[in-house]
């Protein structure tokens, strides 16, 4: 389903919700289009969501507030809410929002998944090590 410059395709795995989004999660009509795409869900009593940011080419403050939002919603239901496939471009900004301090991301789809069953081992992801693997290295040698 297209919403301006967000996709939000919806699938399940083991009886869990998966939001698969492709494109741009910013203020304006994407991220009205989110919050009233998972407020359907929510009020249909869906309790356990996921979403894949794999597609998202670009997020603001608009955007993580509405993860933010949903994540807080869902918890407060009795729920649960996680991430998974944070693009390498965005390690930075979902640092700098302490976004893992407030929802669980993951890696994979199987971690996400594997989360919401308790009898299974899962590895959350480290959002503070996944962006110091991916930042450029200084050269400490090289004077100027």
């Amino acid at each position: 389903m297209l919403h301006h410059n967000l996709e939000i395709h919806r699938r399940e795995n083991e009886g869990i919700v998966i939001l698969d989004l492709h494109g741009k999660l910013v203020m304006g009509k994407s991220d009205i289009a989110l919050r009233d795409f998972v407020q359907s869900l929510f009020e249909a009593c869906n309790r356990q969501l996921v979403f894949n940011l794999a597609g998202i080419s670009e997020i603001d403050t608009s955007g993580m507030e509405a993860l933010l939002f949903f994540s807080e919603q869902y918890s407060n239901a009795g729920g649960k809410l996680v991430l998974f496939n944070i693009a390498h471009s965005h390690g930075k900004v979902y640092e700098m929002a302490r976004l893992e301090t407030a929802i669980e991301i993951y890696r994979d789809e199987l971690d996400a998944i594997n989360s919401f069953f308790p009898d299974r081992k899962v590895i959350r992801y480290d959002i503070l090590e996944y962006v110091e693997e991916h930042a450029p290295h200084e050269d400490k040698t090289h004077k100027t």
